[in-house]
């Protein structure tokens, strides 16, 4: 599926997006977001994005398994309880038993850039 991304007018290859709920817990006392909880936004993303284009049970009746390789995470604004981002990802690249997906939570024109790798390996 192709989406366009009407802010940057890229367009994005198996895209998938969602609202992002920031709750009291997900903050410290100063109201802003915990650095953990945004691990816990992608991972949210991830499976909404397999939900949407490649489930996690069509993959287990091949016996592949997504597993987390490596997510790096690039602060450039801190969320608060009274933001209401929205989290995208997409394909960046596709191996043969990897890939690889960027994720972007985006509050206005601040951007959250995370960047994680996935292989599907056999179970």
């Amino acid at each position: 599926m192709r989406k366009e991304n009407k802010e940057e007018n890229i367009v994005r290859i198996l895209l998938a997006e969602q609202p992002i709920q920031i709750n009291a817990y997900d903050i410290d006392a100063m109201g802003i977001v915990s650095n953990i909880v945004y691990v816990r936004w992608f991972e949210d993303l991830r499976m909404a994005f397999l939900n949407e284009h490649y489930s996690l049970a069509e993959m287990m009746a091949l016996q592949i398994s997504p597993i987390l390789m490596k997510t790096e995470i690039e602060y450039k604004a801190p969320l608060t309880i009274f933001d209401k981002p929205v989290g995208r990802c997409w394909m960046v690249k596709i191996g043969q038993s990897s890939w690889e997906m960027e994720l972007k939570l985006q509050r206005r024109s601040i951007h959250i850039v995370p960047e994680s790798n996935q292989d599907a390996f056999s179970i």
